[in-house]
């Protein structure tokens, strides 16, 4: 498991690397207990992963669903090198270790041994690797476009993301948009020729200062947030700038409404055109994710609390592949080593012992749904 473990972090899975080395690692790994997987890649280094452990099939599949890629190390130094999978006192250090590789390693473990075990089980066990769910989330939407009549009926589908142990069954969405302001572009020392994007820029980040998205609180997610998070703006110092651009990143709630918020944006650039006949501004969505909500009061849920010896579940404000995987039409949770707050930060590290604990964890979780 730790040399597993240690492999994936190594992959190096990033936008720019793809995720077809994990893809292959993982595949090798289920091949020595003689488990059939198949890897579907693109774009030479992109992939998803998709494993099926076929039974009789008198209970349904559950469902691993995993994300083979990892956000970049980003600019600040780290103590062990983000791809070198250094182990130290009793951590795997590296990025991605956590999140989630701690968690694909449990899984693939857990389901070799209960293959190796020769337990006869009553329903499927599919693995899915998927590609890009940093990014878009490509890899769930094509599996999800995939499997459409061609996998068993599931039971319940489980992501072993980094909840600490918690089991999770709600978390906000995700609305990326790119607001760009446009201009006159003139030469710098003639500025009264040109139109200054940034400077329109300046006006519409002084008016999302005083916006507040209108949605009802909700009672484990509490309110939906917004924050402009990257700004790119003129090419020369001595040109006036004719475009800028923002990205904002807002997390939405279960049942809320998107349109809305684009709709918001589009009054607030119509408030600075009447003072300001110059303004110009536009506004796109880069990326949307839905809220995840799972009854916790369900069966499948109510079991898997059990066979993780939860008391009850929590909502965490990150999110995930689950809201892609809900229109198969079974309960989500979430649920896997690793803490949530080492995630995407320089020396991310997973704890051995959380890794063995959880191939445990999972075990229990297939025998109990599929024996």
């Amino acid at each position: 498991m730790k040399e597993l473990l240690r492999k994936l972090v190594a992959a190096e899975t990033t936008a720019g690397r793809g995720e077809l080395a994990a893809a292959e690692i993982i595949s090798a790994e289920l091949g020595r207990s003689g488990v059939e997987s198949r890897v579907y890649s693109w774009d030479q280094n992109r992939a998803n992963l998709v494993a099926r452990i076929k039974t009789g099939g008198t209970k349904g599949a559950v469902l691993f669903a995993c994300h083979l890629d990892v956000v970049g190390p980003g600019e600040v130094k780290w103590e062990h090198p983000p791809f070198s999978a250094a182990e130290r006192d009793g951590r795997i250090y590296g990025r991605g270790s956590a999140d989630m590789k701690g968690g694909i390693a449990a899984v693939v473990t857990a389901i070799r041994q209960i293959v190796d075990s020769g337990v006869k089980l009553a329903g499927d066990i599919i693995l899915l690797g998927a590609a890009g769910e940093e990014t878009d989330s490509c890899g769930a939407k094509r599996f999800v476009s995939a499997a459409a009549g061609d996998l068993p009926d599931i039971a319940g589908v489980v992501l072993p993301e980094p909840t600490d142990f918690e089991v999770v069954t709600a978390h906000r969405g995700m609305f990326w948009l790119k607001v760009q302001t446009f201009g006159k572009a003139a030469h710098g020392s003639t500025p009264e020729l040109g139109i200054n994007a940034i400077g329109s820029m300046r006006d519409l980040l002084a008016e999302l200062e005083s916006y507040k998205i209108k949605a009802e609180p909700h009672k484990l997610l509490g309110e939906c947030t917004m924050s402009v998070n990257t700004i790119v703006g003129g090419k020369e110092v001595n040109v006036v700038p004719d475009s800028c651009e923002v990205g904002i990143d807002i997390r939405t709630l279960p049942g809320q409404n998107q349109q809305a918020i684009i709709d918001d944006f589009e009054k607030i650039f119509a408030k600075l055109k009447q003072k300001n006949d110059e303004f110009e501004a536009s506004v796109s969505v880069v990326r949307e994710v839905g809220a995840l909500e799972t009854d916790p009061a369900c069966d499948f849920v109510k079991q898997f609390c059990s066979a993780a010896g939860a008391g009850e579940t929590k909502a965490v404000g990150f999110t995930t592949d689950g809201p892609h995987l809900v229109s198969m039409g079974a309960p989500v949770v979430v649920f896997g080593p690793g803490k949530p707050e080492v995630c995407h930060k320089p020396d991310e590290y997973i704890d051995i012992a959380d890794v063995e604990k959880a191939v445990e964890y999972y075990k229990a979780i297939i025998l109990r749904f599929l024996c």
